[in-house]
C-alpha cells in the first residue's frame, strides 16, 4: 500500500469512528432537542471535512478552471444539499463511502499496474566500467558504443552488446516471460534487461542506452495506456455529456415539482441530492480503462507487449491471421539438403556448382546465402572473395555476379527464364536455387527450412479460439510452401511472392472482412514493416532485440513463440467481455435507482450503493482481467 493510500485509510478510520459515535448518540437521544437542528451542523462537519476536504478542494479548483461537471462536483453538490435539508449523518456517510470506493479503486489500479510496473524494474540503474584497475559504476546513458562493461552475477545487463569474455546463464523472464535461463558464451549477443546468473561477463556494447532493447520496451509500456480502445473513447465521450445532463436534471427535480405540485422544497431537494449521488459515473469511468489495463498487464506477464487498449480490442475481434513463413512459422535456419547437378553422377560437377553458388552468395546476409556458404565450408572449401566482382541483385529473381571474370546466375526459375537459360525444373520440397555459368545451366541446390517447434500447435490453438482463417505468405516456391502449409494446417497459401506482393494480398484479404472483423499479420518485423503497418493488427516476432519489430508492430512476442498469439486472443476476448459486463451492469443499476430516486422511493443509502457499491463491484470484476489463463 502506498503512502497516499495509507493516509486515506487513516482518514477513513477516523471519520468512520467519529461518525459512528455521533449517529449512536443521536439514536440514543443524547442530543435531545438539538437533534435535527442547525446547531449540529458544525459537529457533523468535522468527520465530513476529515474525509472529504480533498473532494471539495478538487471541485472548487476545477470550477475555477472551467471544468465544472465531474464526480467531485456531483459529490460536493449532493452532500451540501443533504446538509441543507439537515440530513447531516447521510451527508457525511455518503462522502465517507465515496472515499472508501476511491481507496478501493486506487488499490485496484495499483494492482493492475503491478504486472506492467514489474517490467519497468528491468531498467538498469548503473553499468560497470573498468577504470584504473577497478570497476566504476556509471549511468548507462553515459556509456558509449564499443565500450567494455562488466556484469557481475546477479546484476542486470544494462546495455545491448556482444559477450567478449565469460560464460553464464541469463534470466530473460522479464523480457520473454520464460522462466528457463539461457546459456550465454563469448561471441553471443546479449540484450539489456536480462539478469546475469552465476558467471561474470564482459560485454562490448553495440547500442546506446536510448536505442537499447530495454529502453524500447519501457517506452512502449509507458505509452500503452495512452492508446484508448473504441469502448474507452465511448465512455469518455458519454461521461462528458452525461454529467451535465444529470446535474441539470437534478436542479429541475429540486425546483420544478414544488411549483407544479405545490408543497415544500425540502423533500424535492433531498430527492435531487439522492439523484446526484446515484448519477456519479465513476463506475464506468474507472472500471472500463482498468479492465483494458488489466488485460495489457496479463499479456505482459506472458512476455507479450500490447501497445494499447485499442490494439487489445482489435485482437479480440480478429478472425483472420496472415503469417510470413520464414522466421515466423519456420526457424529461418536453412540447410542445403540436396545438390542436383545438370551432369548427373558427376561429383566434380556438384562440387563446382556448390563452389560457384557459395562465392556468388558471398556478400549476402540472407539465411539462404548463409546456408550455401556453410555447406561449402563444411566440405572444406575456402571463401576467396577476390575472385568475385560486379555483383548485381535482381529483385525477386536472384543475383548476377562475375566469378573469375565469368558470368554466374543464381536465383529462381524467373531468373533462368528472363536470361533465356535452358534449365530443368526441380520439384523437390524446399527452396530451389538454380545456377547457370556463362549461359549454361549447371544445376540446382535444394535448401530446406526447419518448421518452428510448436507452430502446428499454434495454428490449432488459433482455430480453437475462433480464428476462422490462417493464411501464409512466402517468396518460396509453391511446392515448398504447400509442404509447410500441409504440415501446419494452414488454410490458404500464397507463394513465390515479390516483396510488394504481400501488401497487395493483405489488402485483398482486408477487403473480405465484414463488420468488426479484424485481420492480423504476424512477421519478423524487419522485412515486413509495410505489411505490419497495413494490417489491422501487426504482430511481430520481437527476438528480444529487433528495433524494427518493436516500432512497426502493435503486438510484440518477445520470445518469438507463435503459440502465445492464441493466448493473447483469449486474454483480449476475456477483457472485452469484462468491460461490456461492467457497462451493462453499471448503466442498468444506475438507471433503475435513478428512477426510484426521482420517485422518492430510494434514499441516500440506496444512492451510496448505486454509486460506490456499483463502482466497487465493477472494479473487482475488472481485476479478473489480470488472471488470464495463458495456456
Amino acid at each position: 500500500m502506498t503512502k497516499k493510500q495509507k493516509n486515506m485509510l487513516y482518514r477513513i478510520v477516523i471519520s468512520f469512528s467519529l461518525l459512528a459515535v455521533l449517529m449512536i448518540c443521536e439514536h440514543l437521544g443524547v442530543f435531545g432537542a438539538l437533534s435535527g437542528s442547525w446547531l449540529l451542523l458544525p459537529v457533523y462537519a468535522v468527520p465530513y471535512l476529515i474525509i472529504g476536504y480533498d473532494i471539495i478542494y478538487k471541485a472548487a479548483r476545477n470550477i475555477k478552471n472551467g471544468q465544472i461537471f465531474d464526480e467531485n462536483f456531483l459529490m460536493m453538490l449532493a452532500t451540501f444539499g443533504a446538509f441543507g435539508v439537515r440530513e447531516y449523518s447521510e451527508a457525511a456517510a455518503v462522502m465517507l463511502f465515496y472515499q472508501v470506493g476511491e481507496l478501493f479503486q486506487s488499490y485496484a489500479v495499483g494492482k493492475s499496474r503491478q504486472s506492467i510496473s514489474e517490467m519497468m524494474d528491468i531498467c538498469p540503474e548503473y553499468a560497470n566500467i573498468e577504470r584504473g584497475g577497478g570497476l566504476e559504476q556509471v549511468d548507462p546513458d553515459d556509456v558509449e558504443v564499443g565500450s567494455i562493461i562488466v556484469v557481475k552475477p546477479g546484476e542486470r545487463v544494462p546495455l545491448d552488446g556482444i559477450v567478449t569474455e565469460g560464460e553464464s546463464y541469463i534470466d530473460t523472464a522479464a523480457l520473454t516471460g520464460e522462466s528457463v535461463p539461457r546459456k550465454i558464451v563469448s561471441g553471443k549477443e546479449i540484450f539489456s534487461g536480462c539478469v546475469n546468473g552465476s558467471g561474470t561477463l564482459k560485454i562490448r556494447t553495440t547500442k546506446e542506452f536510448d536505442d537499447s532493447t530495454v529502453a524500447k520496451i519501457l517506452e512502449l509500456v509507458e505509452n500503452a495506456s495512452s492508446k484508448k480502445a473504441r469502448t474507452e473513447k465511448f465512455i469518455t465521450k458519454f461521461a462528458k455529456y452525461y454529467t451535465p445532463v444529470v446535474t441539470i436534471g437534478a436542479v429541475l427535480l429540486a425546483f420544478v415539482p414544488p411549483f407544479i405540485l405545490g408543497g415544500g422544497f425540502g423533500e424535492w431537494i433531498q430527492r435531487a441530492c439522492t439523484f446526484l449521488v446515484i448519477s456519479c459515473p465513476c463506475a464506468l469511468v474507472i472500471s472500463v480503462p482498468l479492465g483494458f489495463f488489466g488485460g495489457i498487464g496479463a499479456a505482459s506477464r506472458m512476455g507479450v507487449l500490447v501497445k494499447g487498449g485499442n490494439y487489445l480490442e482489435a485482437v479480440a475481434e480478429m478472425t483472420t491471421i496472415v503469417f510470413d513463413k520464414t522466421g515466423t512459422l519456420t526457424k529461418g535456419e536453412f540447410r542445403v539438403t540436396e545438390i542436383i547437378s545438370a551432369e548427373e553422377g558427376s561429383e566434380e560437377a556438384s562440387e563446382k556448382l556448390l563452389e560457384l553458388a557459395a562465392l556468388g552468395e558471398g556478400y549476402s546476409n540472407h539465411p539462404i546465402a548463409v546456408s550455401i556458404r556453410e555447406a561449402y565450408e563444411e566440405k572444406g572449401g575456402k571463401m576467396d572473395m577476390d575472385r568475385v566482382s560486379d555483383a548485381e541483385e535482381i529483385a525477386g529473381h536472384g543475383i548476377c555476379v562475375k566469378i573469375d571474370g565469368r558470368e554466374v546466375l543464381l536465383g529462381n526459375e524467373k531468373l533462368m527464364q528472363s536470361k533465356e537459360i535452358i534449365y530443368s525444373s526441380v520439384s523437390n520440397a524446399g527452396t530451389i536455387v538454380y545456377a547457370a555459368y556463362e549461359g549454361r545451366f549447371l544445376g540446382a541446390l535444394v535448401i530446406s527450412d526447419v518448421v518452428k517447434e510448436g507452430a502446428a500447435d499454434a495454428i490449432r490453438s488459433m482455430k480453437k479460439v475462433g480464428v476462422k482463417k490462417c493464411v501464409m505468405l512466402t517468396g518460396d516456391r509453391k511446392q515448398a510452401a504447400e509442404a509447410v502449409a500441409a504440415e501446419l494446417g494452414i488454410d490458404e497459401v500464397h507463394a513465390e511472392l515479390l516483396p510488394g506482393d504481400k501488401v497487395s494480398i493483405v489488402e485483398t484479404l482486408l477487403g473480405r472482412q465484414r463488420g468488426n472483423e479484424k485481420l492480423a499479420f504476424a512477421g519478423d518485423g524487419i522485412n515486413d514493416a509495410p505489411v505490419l503497418s497495413r494490417a489491422d493488427i501487426g504482430i511481430a516476432m520481437g527476438s528480444m532485440g529487433s528495433d524494427a519489430a518493436i516500432e512497426a508492430a502493435d503486438v510484440v512476442l518477445m520470445d518469438d513463440d507463435v503459440r502465445k498469439i492464441a493466448s493473447v486472443v483469449r486474454c483480449a476476448r476475456k477483457t472485452l467481455r469484462i468491460v461490456k459486463q461492467n457497462i451493462v451492469f453499471a448503466l442498468g443499476v444506475k438507471a433503475l435507482v435513478l428512477i426510484l430516486g426521482a420517485l422518492g422511493m430510494a434514499n441516500m443509502w440506496e444512492a451510496v450503493f448505486a454509486d460506490v457499491g456499483v463502482a466497487v463491484i465493477a472494479i473487482m470484476n475488472s481485476m479478473r482481467a489480470l488472471k488470464t489463463d495463458i495456456k
